[in-house]
């Protein structure tokens, strides 16, 4: 554990603190790995929906409602949770919903759609509130000069348990396959699978770390109508993004991340689509695939958060970009299969750097007494992100009779749209912002 340093921690953080919450993300990685990526995707489509021709559009629209009501309601959960220093016990709830609801995925077979799509819009929406609520642990327990590092140290274990829960999957399918069975018997024991990881990875976090929120006087008042939890989620989300006003560079930094999201959302969500549409690969090359780009993932996480730390967040952020931007390239000019490996390799590298990047300047930019807020709202830019990005690709490959790569290439200019937009970030004055006692007025931008 001699990574994990004493040294970039804040005082009194112990080291197995943060190796639970790291393990947070370890265990909820599987949930994406399996459901959304992977395996239940195209159980959805082919078994579920019965494999009609609407049955990938029926899929995108699900995430889509789940991925919506994240927007509207998380920045709201946050505020909340922020003033009643209610973190941890609303990841808890996040958790259980999560898990019942994967498991609940076992019940679904052959025209269950309203019962799958439910089950995934609520699974979808608990994963994404727990990774909201997990990330805004992260100032409280790093120091702010090793914030990039701690923030890797979380993202590389998470790829790490998409792998763990992927392989163990993938074991099962393969020897339920070598015994005769089909989708129907394997698929439902791989959701039980990433349950169980997901319920053993996540528990040392609730006994081991603690709750150090700092107390906002003031801040249901603060809020303009009243606490939180009596506001409406629109009004509360509404709210919270009014707010930002004071903080001109963390507003930003939100409208970059929803530009070079989105194009991270459309390397996860329609990658293995691309492999196969395109390059012709088999399922087994497509989940060897998914274990690449995973395995660079965890490398690009760890490595680039000490690289983040040492040339500062916004060029680290800026070279994440560059690389997408070389990747989407890559893999749309892309002949032979060694290319498209190639670009997966260095999209997998990308992902682990550009998230890990992303979570630790959100946190450099938050007030201490308003952390679960602001990862709310980074939480609605990326939830809007994962709805602009795919079906930007969707209408592309719909308007050119399936160019599938020039679908992809087109994904390239949301990652350039973020270099512009990242330019207009200031890191010193956002830092300086959020050091401001809450009852100060803002500092005059320079």
């Amino acid at each position: 554990m001699a990574w994990f340093e004493r040294s970039a921690l804040n005082p009194g953080v112990r080291r197995r603190e943060v190796l639970a919450w790291a393990g947070y993300d370890f265990a909820n990685s599987g949930y994406t790995t399996v459901v959304l990526t992977a395996v239940y995707n195209a159980y959805f489509v082919s078994v579920v929906a019965n494999g009609v021709s609407w049955g990938t559009l029926a899929w995108t629209v699900v995430l889509a409602i789940s991925n919506l009501l994240v927007m509207l309601t998380m920045p709201a959960l946050g505020a909340l949770a922020d003033s009643r220093r209610a973190k941890k016990p609303l990841l808890a709830v996040a958790t259980g919903v999560c898990i019942i609801a994967t498991a609940g995925l076992a019940y679904t077979g052959r025209g269950d759609l309203a019962l799958a799509g439910i089950l995934i819009i609520v699974s979808n929406y608990a994963y994404s509130m727990g990774e909201t609520l997990c990330a805004a642990f992260l100032p409280e327990l790093s120091r702010p000069a090793s914030i990039g590092k701690v923030s890797g140290w979380g993202w590389s274990l998470g790829y790490l348990g998409g792998m763990v829960t992927l392989g163990l999957s993938l074991g099962w399918v393969l020897a339920s396959e070598a015994a005769g069975e089909g989708a129907e018997q394997f698929v439902p024991v791989t959701m039980w699978i990433t349950a169980v990881v997901y319920l053993v990875a996540a528990l040392p976090l609730f006994f081991l770390l603690r709750e150090r929120a700092q107390h906002r006087p003031g801040a249901e008042a603060a809020s303009g109508s009243g606490s939180p939890a009596k506001q409406s989620s629109l009004r509360a989300m509404l709210a919270s993004l009014a707010r930002t006003r004071d903080f001109p560079d963390f507003r930003m930094l939100l409208w970059t991340g929803v530009a070079y999201q989105a194009g991270v959302a459309v390397v996860v969500a329609l990658a293995a689509i691309y492999a196969k549409e395109v390059m012709g690969f088999q399922m087994n090359e497509t989940m060897m695939l998914m274990f690449l780009v995973n395995i660079a993932a965890a490398i690009g996480a760890f490595g680039f958060g000490y690289l983040q730390d040492r040339l500062g967040h916004k060029l680290a952020l800026a070279l994440t970009l560059v690389g997408w931007l070389a990747m989407v390239i890559i893999a749309g000019t892309a002949q032979t299969t060694q290319a498209f490996w190639a670009s997966a390799t260095l999209a997998g590298l990308c992902m682990g750097s550009s998230q890990s990047c992303g979570r630790a300047l959100v946190g450099v930019f938050a007030p201490p007494s308003r952390l679960a807020e602001f990862y709310g709202l980074w939480s609605f830019a990326t939830r809007l992100a994962a709805i602009i990005g795919p079906l930007s690709y969707g209408l592309v490959t719909w308007a050119t009779a399936n160019d599938h790569r020039l679908a992809i290439l087109a994904t390239g200019s949301f990652f350039i749209i973020g270099l512009a937009l990242l330019m207009w970030v200031n890191i010193p004055r956002g830092i300086a912002r959020a050091t401001v006692p809450e009852s100060a007025p803002p500092a005059t931008p320079s």
